[in-house]
């Protein structure tokens, strides 16, 4: 896959020696490394991109008993969770390559211009106070996104703040996206990803007040009334 503007990077090894800031530097886990690079546009008016390089960092599972690149996993949970329509990065670039023993792999992926963490959005929140209209709007787009996943099965597994963004346009109306799908996977039967998640995104949520996240749980339960009881 490429990006428009990026026909110069064709292949692994063009996209292997292009590298930028580290803003993950690599973590030692899952038998090798793992890191996040953000790459300058090569011209401008191109989107920044973030590079997610990995080598020996693999996941293990019935399908794949000696392991795959956990980036094989993303991109899987990227595309599938875009045909849902629910926004994802935009993906550049995938590959990965046996290198001796251990896979090298890459995910390249566009920035989100004018997001912001929902995380960041809430500490702003302590200088700059938002209407309550808008933040309900906000969370009953984040619940609307996050039952659309789990409706198909999804799992984020790492549902936090921090990876649910979200960007305003200036009618106040918001746009969510899902970040960092690295453990997403499918899991059966569908409301026990959706538990997983709410929960965990009720104990990783950052300065989101008290009442706002009964005002999410109650629009999220609207969509999923079987979770009513488990959430309250």
């Amino acid at each position: 896959m490429s990006a428009t503007g990026q026909s110069s990077y064709k292949d692994f090894n063009d996209w292997w020696q292009r590298t930028g800031e580290w803003v993950e530097a690599p973590n030692q886990r899952r038998g090798g490394e793992s890191g996040v690079q953000r790459l300058a546009p090569v011209t401008a008016g191109q989107p920044w991109l973030y590079s997610k390089r990995q080598i020996g960092h693999r996941f293990i599972s019935w399908r794949y008993p000696l392991g795959r690149p956990t980036v094989l996993r993303e991109k899987n949970a990227m595309q599938a969770l875009e045909r849902l329509g629910v926004q994802v990065p935009n993906l550049v670039f995938y590959a990965a390559k046996k290198r001796g023993k251990d896979w090298h792999a890459l995910l390249v992926t566009e920035a989100l211009t004018d997001f912001i963490s929902l995380d960041n959005w809430y500490d702003k929140q302590q200088s700059q106070p938002v209407d309550p209209a808008i933040t309900a709007s906000v969370l009953q787009q984040v619940a609307s996104t996050l039952h659309k996943m789990h409706a198909a099965g999804w799992q984020h597994s790492c549902c936090y703040g921090k990876h649910i963004f979200i960007k305003i346009n200036p009618q106040h109306l918001p746009t969510v996206a899902l970040l960092d799908l690295e453990k997403a996977r499918r899991r059966w039967p569908a409301h026990r990803a959706a538990l997983h998640d709410i929960k965990q995104f009720g104990r990783h949520r950052g300065d989101m007040p008290d009442a706002d996240w009964q005002i999410f749980l109650q629009y999220y339960c609207n969509l999923n009334p079987k979770l009513r009881t488990k959430l309250a």
